[in-house]
């Protein structure tokens, strides 16, 4: 049994919430991690302080003249990166990034991701298994890290294994078997 808190300690427990903290952050790092099926804590710590980094750049190039050649070249250069990667959807202006470059825009460029949302798995789960089990590859190299992220150029590129038996289900159910490559 525990014993009934006595008057002054009643008073104290009101101002102590014990289900949400201030460095939980509301939780939305397990709701990122969820959502897109991060494995590591700290690959999501790494992605926010990336964020972070790429915020004070950014700022750092704001307080710059607003003609001044170097500011000119390196905010396009930064956007041209960002825009390449796949982190941003268009390339727009340099005061877009506070609000446009956050974690979860590190996430959807996983390999996990980027394959379910190009219908080769049906859920990001299957994904993650499928890459772990070395069935995809980008190019010629077989990934087996679900944190893999894939830029824009590679994701032209992403395929299954050759000898995958998934491969081998997709071109029977397609009725484009080859004899030479399957006997």
């Amino acid at each position: 049994m525990v014993r009934k808190l006595k008057h002054h300690e009643q008073k104290l427990l009101k101002k102590v919430d014990f289900l949400d903290w201030k460095q939980d952050q509301g939780h939305r790092d397990t709701q990122v991690m969820a959502k897109y099926h991060l494995q590591k804590r700290e690959d999501y710590h790494k992605y926010n302080k990336i964020c972070g980094e790429i915020r004070k750049l950014a700022r750092k190039l704001s307080l710059l003249q607003p003609n001044d050649p170097f500011r000119i070249k390196h905010e396009q250069l930064l956007l041209d990166k960002l825009y390449a990667m796949g982190v941003l959807e268009s390339k727009s202006k340099i005061s877009d990034l506070e609000n446009k470059v956050m974690v979860s825009s590190f996430c959807r460029r996983r390999i996990g991701v980027v394959m379910f949302r190009l219908k080769m798995a049906q859920s990001i789960k299957d994904a993650v298994t499928f890459i772990e089990q070395g069935h995809v590859r980008v190019g010629p190299n077989v990934i087996t890290d679900p944190a893999y992220l894939v830029t824009r150029q590679m994701e032209d590129y992403l395929t299954w294994v050759d000898s995958s038996k998934i491969k081998q289900n997709l071109l029977k159910f397609r009725n484009k078997v080859d004899d030479f490559d399957f006997s």
